[in-house]
């Protein structure tokens, strides 16, 4: 592995504190502190992703010492450790200083075409802003990133991507629901990659502290690194960063949307500058569709962060953002109308996402209305929200919808029920007939919006639990599985959660620390 080119122009561009004390503080006026990994003692590698590492040009592993740096056991002499500051709003509330409590930056690399990537691992230790915490990750919530962030990438989502995963070859208490049912799990420690790691709560915190220089610093690095489409030395460069910051945000939650993700914990400080998906915890896909779905335990009883709430929190979080950029747009009017016209610009993406899920070649007026009362129909008769769409592609009004859909609900449906499906069949097969192309370029159209496979909780549920008894069957199956999700390679995954797993603790309910 090319670990000699690892940089890290964050220790030389910005003030921080390279002490390298680990105590768990306050530190203002810092936008970094080095930190030193935990070193495990005997940890085990037990994934790499190969193809994630020649792409980044890292290259493959070709000796100890590249394994020992995946696993935070060894460091080379020409990296520092650190970990960035950045502050929040959580659960609409502002936080204060947060930071990364249990990422470590190795730095970054650039490969062949000039691409950079950062580097990090999660669970390495303590960092100044674990905030009373232990800085560790168990194997439980490591897979279960791992597996996600993967799989987003492959749906064609934004997201953080995942190089590596090891057991730390500790064990690590945690209390997986705050209930005071705290036990002992196997430690593990996480390598993820992504252009930047930059969040809304960087900006947050050095606007809260009135670090207006360091501020201006940071979002200049920020447009000349990530978003080269922005003058660097327009005054407006500030203004149109934003306007990029808002796009970004749209278009990840439209494809949220898309393949049914609810990403469960919508923080400030979990929202990327660049539109990543970031920090899975609590997330979950879609099983049976409902708009007030959080599998997040800690988001009980408000529901801030339910599925068909995310375009109004990602709004709301942009808000904060333009809080903490006024001192650099100054213009209030400018704020106003851009966030004001996320909501108008990300409905206008959200239906065209829609017209493609449905095979629809163009959006036509009274769609937004015919999408509505499909979302109704899918909640009232408690569908499976990947399965009715795949449904839908090979349906023909010469079948018996009965048959055709008796597999994809989570209720036992009435003829009520039967009748309001056929009713919308009805109604859907009209809409096809004002399509310009054909049933079979509808159809393609759809496959190629709507995911075969999706990577259930209780998918990650049970491949938790065979590797926690060192069986790595169903891990490998997810790993083909996800690499290729508008294919059904594996029909076993594709069916309803199975009824045995309906409340299952680390399943259908999750916390923050899931």
């Amino acid at each position: 592995m090319n670990l000699n080119k690892i940089s890290q122009p964050y220790l030389q561009l910005f003030p921080g504190d390279t002490s390298g004390n680990t105590m768990q503080r306050q530190t203002p006026k810092m936008v970094f502190s080095t930190v030193k990994l935990m070193h495990f003692e005997q940890p085990e590698l037990l994934i790499f992703n190969d193809q994630l590492a020649s792409e980044i040009g890292l290259g493959c592993i070709e000796n100890e010492e590249d394994t020992a740096f995946l696993n935070a056991a060894r460091v080379p002499e020409n990296i520092q450790t650190y970990a960035t500051a950045y502050a929040g709003h959580q659960f609409g509330n502002w936080a204060g200083q947060l930071g990364d409590g249990r990422a470590i930056f190795a730095g970054e690399i650039t490969n062949s075409a000039g691409k950079k990537t950062e580097l990090q691992w999660k669970g390495a230790g303590a960092t100044p802003y674990s905030r009373h915490a232990d800085g560790r990750a168990v194997l439980r919530s490591s897979v279960r990133e791992y597996l996600m962030s993967e799989a987003m990438y492959h749906l064609g989502v934004p997201t953080t991507r995942a190089l590596s995963l090891s057991l730390s070859g500790e064990q690590v208490v945690r209390d997986m629901l705050y209930d005071g049912n705290a036990a002992y799990e196997k430690g593990a420690v996480m390598m993820r990659t992504a252009p930047s790691f930059l969040r809304f709560g960087h900006f947050e915190l050095l606007s809260a502290q009135r670090e207006y220089d360091t501020l201006a610093k940071l979002t200049d690095f920020a447009i000349s690194n990530y978003f080269p489409a922005i003058d660097q030395k327009s005054d407006e460069r500030y203004a149109d960063l934003f306007t990029a910051v808002c796009e970004k945000t749209a278009d990840m939650i439209v494809d949220w949307y898309r393949v049914g993700f609810v990403h469960g914990v919508m923080n400030t400080d979990n929202m990327s500058l660049l539109g990543l998906t970031i920090d899975y915890g609590p997330f979950s896909m879609l099983d049976e569709y409902h708009l007030n779905f959080t599998p997040n335990t800690t988001d009980l009883p408000g529901r801030r962060y339910a599925f068909g709430n995310q375009a109004k929190i990602a709004q709301w979080n942009l808000w904060q953002l333009a809080n903490a950029l006024f001192p650099l747009i100054k213009d209030e009017q400018f704020l106003e109308t851009a966030l004001n016209q996320f909501n108008e610009k990300f409905w206008q993406k959200h239906d065209l996402m829609m017209s493609k899920k449905f095979g629809f070649s163009e959006l036509l007026p009274g769609d937004d209305d015919f999408f509505t009362k499909a979302q109704q129909l899918m909640q009232d008769l408690e569908l499976d929200y990947t399965l009715f769409f795949k449904g839908l592609e090979t349906y023909n009004t010469s079948m018996d919808a009965r048959e055709h859909f008796s597999d994809i609900s989570y209720q036992r449906l009435s003829e009520d029920h039967y009748s309001q499906l056929s009713g919308f069949l009805e109604t859907y097969f009209e809409r096809l007939e004002q399509n310009s192309f054909t049933r079979e370029e509808s159809v393609s159209l759809m496959r190629k919006t709507n995911p075969a496979f999706i990577l259930r909780n209780y998918l990650l549920f049970e491949c938790i639990n065979e590797l926690n008894n060192g069986e790595r069957t169903l891990l490998e199956k997810l790993l083909n599985a996800l690499k290729n999700p508008y294919e059904e390679i594996y029909p076993e995954f594709s069916v309803r959660r199975p009824s045995r797993y309906d409340g299952q603790t680390g399943c259908s309910t999750l916390s923050c620390s899931s």
